[in-house]
């Protein structure tokens, strides 16, 4: 079977209005697609930076797959969340990427997204905190649906990965 490893870091985000953050990420792929070695997913620490409004994450990343096509190729996703003084977490965003489909190091942006409401939630989520959250979270990386969403842009996450493919031309898969 064909081999992917993604070896790596979720690296950063800034652009966000909180401080205090951290991420939950995970890689989705298709039904053709097993982990060799590895975790699908995680949680970085929370960041709160005294000065800018970047927050550090260098939360590694590596996973290995063996595959039998390109169908599902891996999108990585991120959930990121606001931690107040009161340790209670709050959606700031959402987003994905594809993995890369070369080899070598890549270094990816995510742009990330939040629900919008109307007039009345927007005053609430304005002083009481809170925000809207996706009742299902696949939506994060399913074009089929997402599609009728009204979203507000909210920051951007940084990733930094190294892809290492293995026997693609030996089971005549091309990238």
């Amino acid at each position: 079977m064909a081999e992917v490893h993604a070896i790596g870091q979720l690296v950063s985000g800034s652009g966000f209005h909180e401080k205090a953050l951290f991420c939950r990420w995970g890689i989705h792929t298709g039904g053709a697609w097993k982990v060799l070695a590895g975790t699908k997913e995680g949680q970085t620490q929370v960041d709160d930076p005294e000065t800018g409004d970047i927050a550090f994450f260098s939360h590694p990343i590596d996973i290995h797959f063996a595959t039998r096509g390109l169908q599902g190729w891996p999108k990585l996703w991120v959930q990121v969340y606001h931690q107040d003084s009161f340790a209670r977490n709050e959606l700031v965003g959402y987003g994905f990427t594809h993995l890369p489909s070369s080899p070598g190091l890549h270094n990816l942006q995510i742009l990330t997204w939040r629900p919008a409401g109307g007039y009345t939630d927007t005053i609430s989520h304005h002083f009481l905190g809170g925000s809207h959250q996706l009742k299902a979270p696949e939506l994060i990386f399913s074009a089929t649906e997402r599609h009728r969403l009204t979203t507000v842009a909210t920051g951007k996450i940084f990733a930094q990965l190294h892809i290492v493919l293995r026997n693609f031309e030996k089971f005549g898969i091309e990238c």
